[in-house]
């Protein structure tokens, strides 16, 4: 029965002080939960928004591949020979297989995937891409019909087409009027897909003798494995629904992981906040929760009523910020799409697709940050003499005691040599570790910095009083100069190395463009491109010096990763193009063996290196020598330069579907850029884009900057964030404060000295944690720079430090925390003296 009443008053303590504090400080509260909702939300709608982009991605490939258990697919645009078919179809463990010519295809301004195929063959195979319904019920001729398209629900709306419309469709260097013969009513309205019979494709787009994939359906799938290797053709490899999908995450995997990252910096202040508002609000309660244990509270009691605290504030915020992720996400998708801006996934529709585990694990994300937050101070006020607490409720350290720095020193030698480990798995695991360790060192050395920072200066003579107070104060309180500051110097660190970084790549980027962008015309076509007789044509128009013709195709080389592109261009054999940015340089190519030049995200991807010898499905059994690995900052999946004239030996192909241009002495660009137009055939006009090099240089830094948008974002609301942690933190040191400032009143201190002392402490405040996160973010940057940036993207740069944002921060910094401290001390300071101390013991 003992037991019992005792259970009774602790819940009832419990109850009081919880309750009590919810009642007295609301808004403190509702900063912190919504610190933590900021977190949340976040990095919610980013993963959502990828998620949703993938499942997306899938169902398009699903779509368009039609679901076959398995694909014989061509290497490159080229397509492969036909006569593979027959021996593909009849191979052991295959029970049917359906060619397919693929096209990207043009009607008007809107474009479309034009699938032809032979109906009958993949009526059998893959009948969820097939699913025919020609206009007229029982009108099955209607499907041979050379002149029949078949179009899907989101076609017909991309296109505005109705059942019976003729259009006109430019694919592969051809126009072609079609008729809209009926629907595809198994595929949905995200899918801008169209089918024809695979004979008028290969007619009426130049594809004679040419398909690009053929659908199987398989009997037997492991004696179809073993034998289908050995019978593929030349530009031909196999992929499963599986590789399909390891390429479509591959794609934009780093960029994603990298975002995640970044969304959950803003969640980490958010933690960062909530420790300081709840060790603020338990070093003004220190005096209350020594009085309770006095009375009988176990110190168990003390660290749970905190504890309740942080969850309930990491439940309210946790469900915010799900919400608010939710909405953000879906205004992400209108605004950016579903690569948030960076281009992976164009012309792709992404319909939002709410995901239930991440919802339960960012939910719990929230919710630990904020129980952490309030551990922490809990225990170190559990910890605390009931006797020394009633008597003391400050800063207990001595200021002459020396202030540790050996936790921020061992933190950073565990961080930094995670930096020199490789990627894992493809993504720089390694380096966010050592970030994450680096960050926690320069926090944890945020008071031995303080301390040294403002050692000289306590010591100089003040000539003001309120100079020497605000000096003395901050000096001699460590402990809530950490607390006031880690959430703060979390953020800037954070965001100045985000800075440091976009700065430096942009920099980067802006000075290879000038480099590349030579010419004063450039023109590119949609896949063929031109013909010999159009490049005839083209170099021949007047006011044009010179025109430089080069190819570029999609090249894949293994099935499970986005393709990289080859590139044909007149360098000769010995790389001596002046445009081709050279980083490194390997040894002349063998006898018998073709010179290639690599870029640098290649030769990390595929570890080619200058020297070695690789092999290129463009041509089978032929072997190709890498003279240099040159920068490239366009291509991320990697790219490969191969003069045009062994790459038309090679495969024959004399389409070009890019020019560089130099214009005659006199001649406008923009003339001539017209009169080139004029001498193309509708068809190409209608696929070609004819640019000068400034408005390319502005499209791709404009691309570079919507791409970084989200990154942008993220950074303003962690710096937000931790401004209004300074604030919070600010005003509740100052509120805490009212006894003291009674006694400096007492003493003579005017008003008017003492807020000038706490906007002292207040610039001080901001100006350590602004130095503070500026340098712990320009170490951070370095990570970012030379670490996770070539194991995530796979190119280098040098760093590019933005001098202006970083005195911007600063000064940001120093005037919000005096600021707020300011006003903050107006409202203590209106307290009589005599009330402001009566309860001082």
């Amino acid at each position: 029965m003992g037991a019992e009443p005792g259970l009774l008053s602790a819940r009832l303590a419990l109850g009081w002080l919880v309750g009590g504090e919810w009642r007295w400080h609301p808004l403190r509260f509702l900063l912190t939960a919504l610190a933590i909702a900021v977190g949340v939300a976040l990095g919610f709608a980013v993963h959502l928004v990828n998620g949703s982009a993938l499942t997306s991605f899938d169902g398009a490939v699903r779509s368009v591949n039609g679901a076959a258990e398995l694909a014989v697919r061509a290497v490159s645009p080229l397509g492969m020979d036909e006569l593979a078919y027959p021996r593909i179809a009849t191979a052991p463990g295959v029970a049917d297989a359906s060619p397919v010519v693929e096209l990207r295809a043009q009607a008007g301004e809107q474009r479309f995937i034009l699938l032809g195929v032979d109906l009958l063959r993949a009526a059998a195979v893959t009948p969820s891409l097939l699913g025919i319904r020609a206009e007229g019920a029982g009108d099955g001729e209607a499907a041979f019909d050379g002149q029949a398209l078949f179009l899907s629900r989101g076609a017909m709306a991309r296109l505005g087409a109705h059942i019976g419309d003729r259009i006109m469709v430019g694919a592969s260097g051809h126009d072609v009027t079609l008729r809209v013969a009926g629907t595809l009513p198994a595929l949905g309205e995200d899918q801008a897909i169209g089918v024809i019979d695979i004979a008028a494709a290969q007619w009426r787009f130049g594809r004679l003798g040419r398909i690009d994939r053929i659908d199987l359906k398989l009997a037997d799938r492991p004696l179809a494995m073993a034998a289908l290797p050995k019978l593929l053709p030349a530009g031909a490899a196999l992929e499963s629904g599986q590789s399909r999908a390891m390429q479509g995450d591959a794609l934009s995997r780093a960029y994603r992981v990298n975002l995640d990252m970044l969304a959950l910096v803003a969640l980490l202040t958010g933690g960062f906040l909530v420790y300081s508002a709840q060790s603020l609000s338990v070093t003004r309660r220190l005096r209350v929760f020594a009085l309770v244990r006095t009375l009988g509270l176990p110190r168990g009691g003390i660290v749970a009523a905190v504890t309740v605290e942080g969850l309930i504030i990491g439940v309210i915020g946790s469900a915010l910020g799900l919400l608010a992720g939710y909405g953000l996400a879906a205004g992400a998708l209108r605004l950016f799409g579903g690569d948030l801006g960076a281009g992976y996934f164009d012309d792709q529709a992404v319909r939002l697709v709410f995901q239930p585990g991440p919802a339960a694990a960012f939910f719990l994300l929230g919710l630990a940050a904020a129980l952490l937050g309030s551990v922490l101070p809990a225990r170190a006020a559990a910890g605390a003499a009931p006797a020394a607490a009633l008597k003391n409720s400050g800063d207990m350290i001595d200021p002459r005691a020396p202030v540790p720095w050996r936790p921020a020193a061992l933190l950073a030698l565990l961080g930094a040599p995670l930096a020199l480990l490789p990627a894992a798995g493809g993504l720089p695991l390694f380096g966010f570790a050592s970030i994450a360790l680096l960050l926690a060192g320069g926090i944890a050395g945020v008071p031995w910095l303080a301390r040294q920072t403002l050692g000289w200066l306590s010591r100089r003579p003040a000539r003001h009083v309120p100079q020497l107070l605000a000096t003395r104060h901050v000096h001699g309180a460590p402990g809530e100069v950490a607390t006031a500051l880690c959430g703060i110097v979390a953020s800037t660190a954070l965001m100045i190395a985000m800075a440091t970084m976009v700065t430096s790549f942009r920099v980067a980027v802006d000075g290879w463009l000038g480099h590349v962008l030579s010419g004063d015309l450039y023109v590119r076509s949609a896949l063929p491109g031109f013909a010999p007789a159009d490049q005839a044509r083209l170099a021949a128009t007047p006011g044009v010096a010179e025109m430089r013709f080069s190819q570029q195709i999609p090249l894949m080389i293994r099935p499970d990763r986005p393709p990289i592109i080859l590139v044909a261009r007149p360098v000769g054999r010995e790389g001596r193009d002046p445009l081709l940015d050279l980083i490194e340089t390997g040894p002349p190519a063998p006898a018998g063996n073709v010179p290639v030049w690599v870029s640098e995200p290649a030769s990390r991807l595929y570890g080619w290196r200058p020297g070695a010898t690789i092999s290129l499905p463009i041509a089978p059994g032929q072997r190709f020598a890498i003279l240099g690995i040159w920068r490239d900052y366009a291509r991320q999946n990697g790219a490969v330069i191969i003069d045009t004239g062994d790459y038309q030996r090679l495969t024959g192909d004399a389409m070009r579907n890019e020019a560089a241009i130099a214009v005659r002495e006199g001649a406008v660009p923009a003339q001539v850029g017209r009169d080139l137009a004029a001498r193309l055939p509708a068809a190409l006009a209608m696929q070609t884009e004819i640019s000068e090099p400034a408005a390319l240089r502005r499209f791709a830094l404009t691309l570079f900057d919507r791409s970084f948008a989200v990154t942008y974002l993220l950074e303003a609301v962690a710096i937000l964030v931790g401004l209004a942690g300074v604030a919070a933190t600010m005003s509740a040191q100052t509120v805490a404060r009212t006894r003291e400032f009674g006694m400096l009143r007492h003493l003579g201190v005017s008003k008017r000295q003492i807020i000038a002392m706490l906007a002292t402490e207040g610039a001080l405040l901001g100006l350590i944690g602004g130095l503070a996160g500026v340098l712990l973010g320009l170490i951070l940057s370095q990570v970012l720079i030379h670490v996770i940036n070539p194991q995530s993207f796979h190119w280098t740069m040098s760093t590019h430090v933005p001098v202006g944002t970083l005195a911007g921060v600063i000064a940001a910094l120093v005037v919000a925390a005096a600021g707020t401290a300011m006003l903050a001390g107006r409202r203590a300071t209106s307290i009589d003296a005599v009330l402001a101390v009566r309860e001082d013991w």
